[in-house]
């Protein structure tokens, strides 16, 4: 699926507010995520996050060498700043816990996967991009350390989502289970429960 700096638009509206069951597409995909600490706060770090990359899909030239971080939380960007023994004194210092043990979380999840890399991890935001299937949806608190996380996979259950997860880990997911397939209606339910 390719984005579209319209559908961009939307989704960078999505991450800043909750979107109308009216508008929902009939089917979501779920990721149900246990974070370390408090749901709100890891909902914030993941939007922040999510956010800059979105605005960056936008409004950047991806063909430029370099893109600019500034947006990019410090946690982030620590957490994402290179992998193997040199990066590991730097991670230490850097990095709040929560982003150590997701990035741990996340090679173990992958079966040994290698850590994101920033700069590979926001080219995945390019609008001509089309391994990144999926737009944000929401995000739901189900439990004082449980959120759902709802995407608009456009009604498939397998689909390109390896950024997506590396986000939700590196704010501080201590599983990810995901994703599955509901009916809107699903989220629409938590949306109002939780609003």
């Amino acid at each position: 699926m390719m984005h579209t700096v319209d559908s961009l638009a939307a989704e960078l509206r999505r991450l800043r507010d909750r979107p109308s069951a009216a508008v929902a597409p009939p089917v979501l995909s779920l990721f149900a995520v246990d974070v370390s600490g408090g749901a709100a706060e890891y909902g914030r770090r993941l939007r922040s996050v999510l956010s800059v990359a979105v605005r960056l899909g936008r409004t950047m030239d991806f063909e430029q060498e370099n893109l600019p971080v500034d947006g990019v939380p410090d946690w982030f960007a620590a957490v994402s700043s290179g992998s193997g023994e040199r990066a590991a004194p730097r991670l230490a210092q850097a990095t709040p816990q929560f982003a150590r043990a997701g990035r741990d979380g996340y090679v173990t999840h992958t079966g040994g996967g290698r850590p994101w890399e920033l700069h590979d991890w926001l080219h995945r935001f390019a609008p001509d991009e089309s391994s990144r299937g999926w737009e944000w949806w929401d995000a739901t608190q189900v439990g004082p350390s449980r959120v759902h996380l709802w995407v608009d996979s456009w009604g498939e259950s397998i689909f390109g989502c390896q950024e997506l997860l590396w986000a939700a880990w590196a704010a501080g997911a201590v599983r990810v289970d995901g994703p599955v397939v509901h009916r809107s209606a699903v989220w629409s339910a938590e949306r109002n429960a939780t609003r």
